[in-house]
């Protein structure tokens, strides 16, 4: 049998125990032929990048699957028939890994720039355009004469 890790993407206006039935449904149809699902992993509720279907979010969900070629092609063929199901793909992997995936980590805090805006410097004020720039001792551009309201 053949490793496999598989994700879809649930409609938005689904519930999370409905997210899980699906993934115990699925889980079902690969037990069926004989494979094995190990980590399941549900990531949430998501922002997608566009829409899909009219929809804005997704619940993603994360299968590692150990199973035969027909499991994965039935439970894709079952996906396509459901509605709540957006999108979904499933890759074929030499190893599983260990531990949470890369979704599941906490970054650290630390590594991240600051959402406060307080590395980039004081905030100025509306209208504020603060002070014209100096181009120091720089002399005046020789092929026109200088205007009255700068001198």
């Amino acid at each position: 049998m053949a490793l496999y890790e598989h994700v879809f993407l649930a409609r938005q206006d689904v519930s999370a125990q409905q997210v899980d039935a699906l993934v115990e449904q699925y889980k079902g149809v690969i037990e069926s032929f004989g494979g094995k699902v190990g980590r399941v992993e549900n990531w949430g509720l998501k922002s997608l990048t566009y829409r899909i279907k009219k929809n804005r979010k997704a619940h993603y969900a994360l299968m590692d699957i150990d199973a035969p070629a027909a499991a994965i092609h039935e439970m894709e063929r079952q996906m396509r028939i459901n509605e709540d199901v957006l999108r979904y793909m499933t890759i074929a992997v030499e190893a599983h890994e260990e531990g949470p995936s890369a979704m599941m980590q906490k970054r650290d805090r630390d590594d991240r720039p600051r959402r406060d805006g307080d590395d980039r410097g004081p905030r100025r004020e509306f209208g504020d355009r603060g002070p014209r720039r100096d181009f120091g001792d720089r002399p005046p551009r020789g092929d026109r004469p200088p205007r009255e309201d700068r001198a």
